[in-house]
């Protein structure tokens, strides 16, 4: 079973394509535009070579870190996270104001401080690559209108539970939002979370997500961080 394809590059990390596009491309004559939310994309339509498998990216950056995901087909979205990232107010207070009830019943459960915390700011990265995925971002997609939770048995592993019925497009299927969007979270040097949202690549049969992870200092060093399929 041939796995899906998908990179991931925190930076100075970086990760050579891994979709064969047979050179058909020109680097040069990629153009780029924002869809209506800012989100950047590439401008398929107005390239010369519109024919071939069309590349998907997300970038995010937090302190000394940056980070890039790249698709073919499927829309991705990334996030990175300082795992040391302090949070002023009260985790609890905090997540009410942001999560779902699942999740800060989730929250509510973790009864060490430190667990807690990090557990908030691993769900934030989460929800942050959703709503890049989609396109969106955090103002047209609130966070407290979709539920993340782990896959029992999976390291790393989430699945997007349900969508607020209240606030949720109302065309938008509630079975899609459960099984069409695949997640992974990563630890980049001991310091950072990542986390890696992506869609059901339909061209690809469902097949599971293959994340590799590099690290990068352009013309100085490139290293193999890592490389695992996700279900």
């Amino acid at each position: 079973m041939s796995s899906r394809r998908m990179l991931c590059l925190p930076a100075p990390w970086f990760e050579q394509p891994l979709p064969d596009t047979n050179k058909a491309v020109d680097p040069g004559s990629l153009m780029f535009k924002k869809n209506m939310y800012g989100k950047p994309e590439v401008d398929w339509q107005n390239c010369k070579n519109y024919n071939v498998q069309p590349l998907h990216f997300n970038i995010s950056h937090t302190d000394s870190l940056i980070a890039c995901g790249v698709t073919v087909h499927a829309p991705v979205g990334i996030d990175v996270e300082d795992k040391e990232r302090k949070i002023k107010h009260d985790v609890l207070a905090f997540a009410k104001r942001f999560y779902t009830t699942d999740e800060v019943n989730f929250l509510a459960t973790i009864l060490d401080p430190e667990a807690q915390r990090k557990e908030f700011i691993k769900l934030w990265t989460l929800k942050e690559a959703y709503v890049k995925a989609l396109g969106k971002g955090f103002s047209a997609a609130p966070f407290n209108t979709f539920t993340i939770q782990s896959k029992p048995g999976t390291e790393g592993g989430y699945s997007l539970c349900k969508t607020s019925e209240v606030t949720a497009n109302p065309l938008e299927k509630t079975e899609e939002c459960n099984g069409r969007w695949k997640f992974d979270l990563l630890e980049l040097a001991g310091s950072h979370y990542a986390a890696v949202c992506t869609e059901d690549d339909q061209a690809d049969e469902g097949a599971p997500m293959r994340v590799i992870v590099r690290k990068t200092i352009p013309f100085v060093e490139d290293q193999l961080i890592s490389e695992r399929i996700f279900l």
